[in-house]
């Protein structure tokens, strides 16, 4: 993993030092060194940051200040050579403190905790990511006395027969006969990927391939799309014409 940094410290000497031991680190990338807070205000591009090395004591605009300007996702490790900052930095939610002169052991252990933080930051967002393709995947019906789980690409169509819905998968003859209502259905596929469009159809949008006078058509299959659903269809429809 590599997390991309900048230095901001109005001390020429601590630039150089931080720099140094930036590019001997190899999972660390340096976007900029600046003298100043307003400075770099000005000309970083924070979408790209993930750390900022920032000393606390600088003239116009101080470290603490200019940490509550940060973007949420931009870490901060302070770097000051006063010792009673450190409580005020822990307050602004930084990462860790580097109380001056620092020696590259104690900058290791500070970018250390800021990878393991970005690893398991990264490791959440991921778990999150397959939990909802996991949840949107497929669903279970109840057919014939059994469960049967319908991955979600594979179905064409979905036709509802009063208390009854035929659920129609391409490559397969036969639909998938369930007890269940549309609304509960529809409820419970994903929009816009389905879309009611008759009282009595639901389709999957990404399997329409032919719309012919406000007909859908499925192969040998002319499902009809209603007044009342036609306006939603047709603005989805026009954000994908060309």
């Amino acid at each position: 993993m590599e997390l991309h940094c900048v230095i901001i410290d109005d001390e020429p000497l601590a630039l150089d030092l931080l720099e140094s031991y930036i590019q001997k680190t190899p999972f660390l990338t340096l976007e900029g060194k600046y003298s100043s807070a307003v400075e770099a205000l000005s000309k970083v591009d924070w979408n790209r940051i993930d750390i900022i090395f920032l000393d606390i004591q600088m003239p116009d605009l101080n470290g603490l200040e200019f940490s509550r300007m940060l973007p949420n996702h931009v870490r901060i490790i302070f770097t000051t050579a006063f010792q009673q900052y450190a409580l005020d930095g822990f307050r602004a939610n930084a990462l860790d403190y580097l109380l001056k002169p620092f020696s590259y052991t104690d900058f290791m252990e500070a970018v250390k905790k800021a990878l393991e933080w970005f690893q398991m930051k990264n490791s959440s967002a991921e778990k999150s990511a397959e939990k909802e393709v996991s949840e949107e995947d497929f669903i279970y019906v109840k057919s014939d006395y059994k469960l049967i789980q319908i991955a979600l690409k594979d179905i064409l169509y979905i036709e509802g027969l009063k208390d009854y819905l035929k659920i129609y998968l391409e490559n397969e003859i036969r639909p998938v006969i369930t007890l269940a209502s549309m609304k509960s259905m529809e409820e419970r596929l994903p929009s816009p990927r389905f879309m009611r469009v008759h009282r009595s159809y639901i389709v999957q949008t990404t399997k329409v391939k032919t719309l012919e006078r406000g007909i859908i058509v499925f192969g040998k299959t002319r499902i009809p799309v209603s007044e009342s659903y036609k306006g939603t269809l047709m603005n989805f429809l026009n954000e994908h014409t060309v």
